[in-house]
Formats: C-alpha cells, structure tokens, sequence
C-alpha cells in the first residue's frame, strides 16, 4: 500500500499535469480503486533526452559508474525504485551496483528527475538546492588540501564558521553551514594537472534563495581560482 507521502507525491503530479487545484486531484486519486494484487505502475518518462532531464551527460556517467541514464532507468524501475524514498534508491545503488556514494547519489537525483519525483534544483522534500561546479589547472591532491584545509579555506572562504562532518581524502567533504543548511562537496581527477570540483547546497526554502547561493558559489569559487592559479 502507497505511504501518506507516496499518496501526496501522486497528488502533486496530477497537479502538474492537470492544472487542478488540490483538493480536486486528490478526489480523483481516491476515486481510483486498484486491486491489492496490481503492482504499482512506473510514471510514464517523456520521450525526451534523459542526460537533459537529469542534469548528467551519458558519457560522463557511463565512465564513472559503467551505464548510461537508459540502463540506470531500466534496472530502477524493474526493481520499483519510483516507489522508494530518496535514501533508499540511493543505498540500493550503491550496494547492489557498488557505486561510490556521490555518483550513487547522481544516479538517484537523475533518476529522480527523470521520473517526475523532483523538479531540477528541488529535492523530494520540497526543498530546493543549488549546485556549482568548476575545474581548475592543478593536481587533484592541491585542489582537495584548498578546500579541506581550514587556513587555506579561510582564504577563499572568509568568515564562514563552517562544521565539516566527514571527508573522504580526494573525493568528498560534507559540511554543515552556520545555518543548518548543508554543502556536500565532490572531487574529481580530470588528469595530471586538472581537476575539479562540484558543490551541492541542499536545504534551501525556496528557489530565491536556491538563485542566491548559486550565484554565492561561483563567487567564492572564483576566489578558490585566484587562490590556486594566482595571476
């Protein structure tokens, strides 16, 4: 049987699809009678570019975790995932496939995208986040030390009392902001002397200030450049 939250998550697509107000979706969701026995139907996905829908391109994650968005969809779905919370498509991944926790977590924010669950920049719980990347010319060990060391942080980020969590040496940093919102941090090796960053702040309120902290990350990412390629 669906969940409370499952039934609301149902309500709120008829209301993207439909138009109508909520009260009136939800009367037409408990006019439907499906049978105990009927499995639970996958949303229809849209005839589109499923790289477009998730925010990832096929190539960047077929290298990194061996399928592109088409196959990810159709061993999800087989397996129902459309009916799961974020957390446990995201454990499912990462354990069945063995696929590192941040690119675990790219396939299930695509994915999640990809079938309607959550709109680009929103997460299941109706929060917002707002995501920056950048690649620099330096060795990934001196780009992971200008983020993860607090004197060098200081540099680039000033006057922020930050709280690491964990951080994974070259791959991950999760941080809680001053204000309770929270900044998971990605690493990638793009070579012998090229390496990126990718920045996601979660917990936001709304899209005004998703737009604010995005614009608020390629600042201080610019900062981080001046502070690794000083011109």
């Amino acid at each position: 049987m669906p969940t409370n939250k499952d039934f609301k998550r149902l309500v709120r697509g008829r209301m993207r699809k439909t138009g109508e107000a909520y009260t009136t979706a939800r009367a037409h969701l408990l006019e439907q009678k499906p049978t105990a026995a009927a499995p639970p139907k996958a949303p229809r996905t849209r005839s589109v570019d499923y790289a477009k829908l998730a925010g990832r391109s096929d190539a960047v994650l077929k290298a990194k975790t061996g399928c592109t968005w088409e196959r990810w969809v159709k061993a999800l779905d087989h397996a129902q995932a459309y009916t799961w919370p974020h957390r446990e498509i995201a454990t499912y991944v990462h354990e069945k496939y063995k696929i590192p926790g941040w690119w675990a977590q790219t396939v299930t924010v695509g994915y999640e995208r990809i079938k309607g669950l959550r709109a680009v920049g929103q997460r299941r719980d109706g929060s917002f986040e707002a995501n920056k990347s950048r690649t620099f010319a330096v060795p990934l060990v001196r780009l992971y030390r200008a983020v993860h060391d607090s004197r060098t942080r200081a540099r680039w980020l000033p006057d922020v009392d930050l709280t690491v969590r964990t951080a994974t040496r070259g791959k991950s940093m999760r941080i809680t902001w001053p204000d309770r919102t929270s900044v998971e941090v990605g690493f990638t090796n793009k070579g012998p002397a090229k390496s990126q960053v990718a920045v996601q702040h979660g917990k936001l309120p709304d899209r005004a200030a998703q737009t604010r902290v995005k614009q608020y990350w390629a600042e201080r990412l610019e900062a981080l450049e001046q502070v690794l390629v000083p011109q």
